[in-house]
This record gives C-alpha cells, structure tokens and sequence, in this order.
C-alpha cells in the first residue's frame, strides 16, 4: 500500500470540489511508508461527470475485471456501477494493495471503522491489483461464517455487516456495508466496550511476566530464553536470533483484531528476522477475564483469524500460538482433532506421552488438564512465529504417526515439547500456577 501525495490529493479536491480523506493501516516497522486510502465523497450527482477521468483510471482495462474475459464490456459496467455508487454518495476507496496480506488489513481496517460506529454506513474499497479470484474467496467465506451459530454466537457484532462485490464480477472491488445498530446491538457494544481498560504498558507488562514465569523459566518453549530476543540455539539450522516484538490493539471489537492481526502480519512479512523476529500481539479487550463467555469470545475471534490466514495460505509462512487466562482446550473446537494455534486435543495427551517414552498412566485426568496453564497468559495474547523458526525448531523428522485411545492414527508433531511441558506442569500443581497466574492477571489493574 502507498500514500498517495498530499498535492495530488488536494489537486484533486480542489478541482473536484469533494472532500477527500485518509483511512491509515499502520505497519509497525514500515509506519515510514505507512499505507493509505484515497476517499472521494461527492456530495451532488451533479459533479459525477468532473470524477470521470477518476472512474475511467480505476476501471481501465484489465483480465482481473472479469472472469468472462470481456475486459471492455465489463469495463465499462465497472465505471457505470462505480458512478452508480458515487450517485448514492457511497465513498470510493482506491487501494493499492498487490498481496492477499494487504488486502486482509486494507479489508479488516475499513471493517472495522464501519463496526465501531453505530449507524448504517457504505463504502466501496478498489483493489486493482488484486485477482478477482482472491476476492471472491473472502466475499464466499465471509457469507459462510454468518450463517454459522456456533462462531456468530460469540461475534454479534458481525451480523450488521456484509460483504459483496460490485457486480458480482464486474470489477476488483468490495462493498462493505454494515446496518444501523438495534437498541440490543448497542447494549451489547456498550458492555463489550467497558471491558477496553487495559493500557498497552500494563498489557505488555503483564505478558512479560508470563513470557518470563512460563515460557522461560517453565521452559515451555526451549528456544526462548529471554523476554526481548528469540529464538535462541537455531543458528546451525539457519535460523537467527532476533528481537521480539510486543504489540497491542485496544478494541473489544472484533472487526477491530483482526485489523491489528492483519497490520502486524504485514509489518513481520516486512522485516527481517534480525529486526523482527517474532510477535506477540496483546488484545487484552477480547474476552477480557476468566468466565466462560470470555473463553468463548476468545476462541471464536482467534478461531476466524486463523481461518482468514488460512484462507490464502498464510499458514504456510506463519505459525499461531493462541494465549487466554481461561485457556481450556477441552472447550475449543474441535474437541478430538488438531485446531491452529491451539494445543493438541486433551484426548491426544497421553498418547503423546507415551508415545515418547514416558509414564502416562502415573498422571490423572485432573493433571493432564494443567497443561493448559502453558497456554493461560493474563489476557487475550497471540504470539506471531515464523514457519522457518517453527521447523528448524522441530526439525525433519517431527511429524509422526499417533495411535490414538480409540484406536485410530492421526499425524501429530512436537511430541517431545507437549509431553514434556504436560508432565512439568503436572507436578509444579494447580495451586502454584494458578497463583503466579492472578498475580500476573493482578498487574493490569494495578
């Protein structure tokens, strides 16, 4: 994504007589060529003809206009629909984003200025450079997701927005809408809302804590041995040590996260190891505490941001770790099979263990289940890796086959880690690991 400069944009309004504005995606390390949108909004129909030049540069001829290859005829469609758009007084937002991860934070972000507000709002985001293909992926899945209770349940505020194409295939672009709040929408808003009273010094604080608690001094994971560098004892696998990034969104919005998500995505794709290694990201207002409705919420927004990564194969450069002070895997679907960026299903653990040579009929089920204290940080946190680190860390031979209790087999990897943190964490008891929790949890109120 790039700014478009300042003069040509007041060229533009004053020889348009429109008010032109800028939607930021802030990139962390890149914020120097931090990313921008151009918004014109004509206020008369009367003024569409002075936006045509505008209109024809946005639907120039290109293969991505149309599935059908008739590059003029939808071309042209593309323009009347634009204008069409433009009557209405919807604004245009040209974006110049050219890989899926700057479409998803140009996408999430404007999402998200139309989720904070209240009433029934319209925009229309460009993406020229973006394959129709990749498009209708997002609109497709984004129509699947609302018709899912068990995921809608715990995001209310998705089901006043919708997404569609202009056209359906006319041209490479969205429109987002999102309907005027209902008087319980906004009763629901108000009570999520209260829950955004975390700063980014005690949120970061706090994670601190716990990466210094339970990753290091724990050592649940042997390649982190301090709080500001990782990984550590990789560089004969090419793999070199780097600074961690600790990163925070402040909004209970779901819309919201997955800005944030998207924004440090790019800003990790944009840096080196050396300068970024990896990330943990603070959302300390999503599912803010420890009852079951903040576990839900909690798993169902890290549950769509693994799906939209997925969704174009980001999981393929990018490895999720997913951190609640509820952490309960036996409550995060699906229950018996592997979920991205969760921990292996409960009912896996002691196949895990013996299967790497360990005593599992020692444990009960009551201490099988303090491995999820590995995942229990004071808040809502997502820890951002790096697939190379992922695999230089468990190295060619990781994945295996696990016979199951049931009798099935099923591909598993990281044996050695999970098994080891399940028995750790096992004899340091409940007790202890719930009291270093709350006094972690204790820091963001303090």
């Amino acid at each position: 994504l790039r700014f478009l400069k300042s003069e040509e944009l007041n060229r533009n309004a004053k020889m348009r007589g429109t008010e032109i504005f800028q939607l930021l995606v802030g990139v962390g390390a890149l914020a120097a060529n931090t990313a921008a949108f151009s918004v014109v909004s004509p206020s008369f129909a009367s003024k569409i003809a002075r936006n045509h030049d505008r209109i024809s540069s946005l639907a120039k001829n290109t293969k991505l206009y149309s599935s059908e290859g008739d590059n003029g005829i939808n071309s042209e469609r593309f323009q009347a629909l634009l204008r069409d758009l433009q009557i209405e007084n919807v604004p245009i937002l040209g974006c110049d984003a050219d890989q899926v991860t700057t479409l998803m934070a140009a996408t999430w972000t404007t999402m998200a200025d139309l989720s904070e507000r209240d009433g029934e709002e319209k925009v229309c985001l460009v993406m020229e450079k973006i394959p129709m293909g990749a498009l209708s992926a997002f609109v497709d899945d984004f129509s699947v997701l609302k018709l899912q209770p068990r995921l809608m349940a715990h995001l209310p505020e998705l089901s006043r927005i919708s997404v569609s194409l202009v056209g359906k295939d006319a041209g490479p672009a969205f429109v987002i809408e999102a309907a005027a709040r209902t008087e319980s929408e906004q009763a629901e808003k108000a009570k999520r809302v209260a829950g955004e009273n975390v700063s980014q010094e005690k949120a970061e604080e706090a994670v601190r804590a716990f990466v210094q608690r339970s990753v290091i001094g724990e050592n649940t994971c042997p390649y982190t041995k301090n709080v500001d560098m990782a990984p550590v004892a990789l560089e004969a696998k090419g793999v070199q040590s780097g600074p961690i990034g600790y990163r925070y969104g402040a909004s209970s919005d779901a819309c919201a996260a997955l800005a944030t998500f998207w924004n440090n995505i790019c800003e990790v794709l944009g840096s080196t190891e050396d300068v970024l290694s990896s990330t943990m990201l603070s959302l300390p207002a999503i599912g803010p505490g420890t009852s079951e409705e903040a576990h839900d919420r909690f798993a169902a927004v890290v549950e769509i941001i693994g799906r939209y990564l997925c969704l174009y194969r980001g999981d393929s450069l990018f490895g999720l770790v997913h951190f609640h002070p509820a952490y309960d895997r036996s409550k995060i679907f699906p229950l018996d099979k592997p979920a991205y960026g969760q921990l292996p299903p409960r009912s896996w653990l002691r196949p895990i263990i013996k299967l790497s040579g360990n005593d599992a009929d020692s444990l009960t089920d009551e201490d099988l289940a303090l491995s999820d204290y590995q995942r229990r940080a004071p808040h809502t946190t997502i820890n951002i890796l790096r697939v190379n680190q992922l695999n230089a860390a468990a190295g060619p031979n990781s994945i295996v086959d696990l016979e199951l209790e049931d009798g099935t087999t099923e591909k598993a990897s990281g044996i050695a880690t999970y098994s080891r943190n399940a028995i750790h964490l096992a004899s340091i008891g409940k007790d202890a690991l719930e009291q270093a929790l709350q006094e972690e949890m204790a820091i963001l109120s303090a």
